[in-house]
């Protein structure tokens, strides 16, 4: 079984970036596909990018695509997530995700962490 626990949220202002960071633990990441979610208060929690196990192909949804990157560090067993160019849309709890062997998917995922605020302000 593994651990998620991501960090990295706040309160910025429109225009602005932050880097979310999902930390994992119990086994090596390297065996997980990984993703980063959202949901904003009221709605659906909805995907926002993926990175395959090796980190050499990524996805990512719609509306944060040309802003957000993902990336991996498999020797630190831990995943990025770079939003640029916020908009106060971005505001939501930000997830980590893990799917146990993973490919180019991220519809079912195994392990989720709690969550980390992102409120980006006009």
């Amino acid at each position: 079984q593994v651990q998620l626990v991501e960090s990295g949220g706040g309160l910025v202002q429109a225009g602005g970036s932050l880097r979310l960071s999902c930390a994992c633990s119990g086994r090596p990441a390297s065996r997980y596909a990984m993703g980063w979610f959202r949901q904003a208060p009221g709605k659906e929690r909805v995907f926002v990018a993926g990175i395959t196990r090796s980190g050499t192909s990524t996805t990512y949804g719609d509306p944060v695509k040309g802003r957000f990157t993902i990336s991996r560090d498999n020797a630190k067993n831990t995943v990025y997530l770079q939003m640029n160019s916020l908009k106060p849309e971005d505001t939501a709890v930000y997830y980590c995700a893990a799917k146990f062997l993973g490919g180019g998917t991220f519809d079912v995922m195994d392990y989720w962490g709690k969550g980390t605020q992102v409120t980006v302000s006009s």
